[in-house]
């Protein structure tokens, strides 16, 4: 049995580490989650995942190691660990805007890129991969992240483009919950009621789109009528912005990624 370490005990780091305690996956038997502060992520420790504040011990125990520290923490924490961290050992980064050849530069291990986002706490996640070794550890690599979701592998040169869809994707998606959630308040609704509504039915577009293989516009044609309630709505939201807000939003993001 392996062992994975994530080095960085975050929300990012912390959402991994429980979607693979919930996945069960056979290929490792021990998960080791890293935080200066370990107080912090103590509620997590069971038989499978075990706290730690010491790098470099969970760098030398490990088959896999997951970098899930914020961007201005890299340097710092690949020079800890770059006397022990060996060539057969892989090194996956989830760290936004640092790219594989940046890592290379200090340490010798396989380097890949993953970017998932916190719905791999629940095994949902959308998690795009990026970097190639021998066929067996993209296979690996691959393994440890499809039981927590979809994921599909990218050129490293649209890592930033799938920070922004895929994980920052999960904050819009839920503002427009919220915002959801409010006019149902605004229309009749107990708070509790219309989130419960408001959730169900985006889940249920979501799952339209991805098990009908069907375009959002053919969905959305099922539901408008000439002359319908639903099409006033969809027009008055496109009059106030709603499409190019998004879009707007979106390269907002990526933009800053870039820079």
């Amino acid at each position: 049995m392996k062992t994975l370490c994530i080095l960085g005990g975050g929300n990012l780091g912390q959402s991994i580490a429980k979607g693979l305690a919930l996945s069960q996956n056979k290929n490792f038997g021990k998960i080791i989650l890293t935080r200066r502060r370990t107080h912090l992520i103590e509620s997590l420790k069971s038989d499978l995942i075990e706290i730690s504040s010491n790098n470099v011990e969970a760098v030398k125990k490990s088959n896999v190691i997951i970098l899930a520290v914020k961007p201005h923490q890299v340097q710092d924490i690949l020079d800890e660990i770059s006397a022990v961290i060996k060539p057969d050992q892989i090194l996956i980064s989830v760290v936004t805007g640092v790219e594989i050849s940046d890592i290379k530069k200090i340490i010798r291990a396989q380097i890949y890129r993953a970017m998932p986002n916190t719905a791999i706490a629940i095994q949902e996640s959308m998690t795009c991969i990026s970097g190639q070794g021998s066929l067996d550890q993209d296979k690996e690599v691959l393994e440890l992240f499809e039981p927590l979701g979809k994921c599909i592998q990218i050129n490293e040169e649209l890592m930033g483009a799938a920070t922004v869809l895929g994980a920052c994707g999960i904050a819009f998606a839920l503002r427009f919950l919220r915002a959801a959630t409010q006019g149902g308040i605004e229309i009749g609704f107990s708070s509790e009621t219309s989130q419960f509504i408001a959730s169900q039915t985006l889940k249920g577009a979501a799952k339209l789109i991805l098990e009908n293989n069907s375009h959002p516009e053919q969905e959305i044609d099922k539901v408008t009528t000439p002359m319908g309630v639903t099409i006033s709505g969809l027009n008055e939201m496109e009059h106030q912005g709603f499409s190019s807000s998004l879009i707007k939003g979106l390269l907002t993001s990526y933009h800053k990624i870039k820079k």
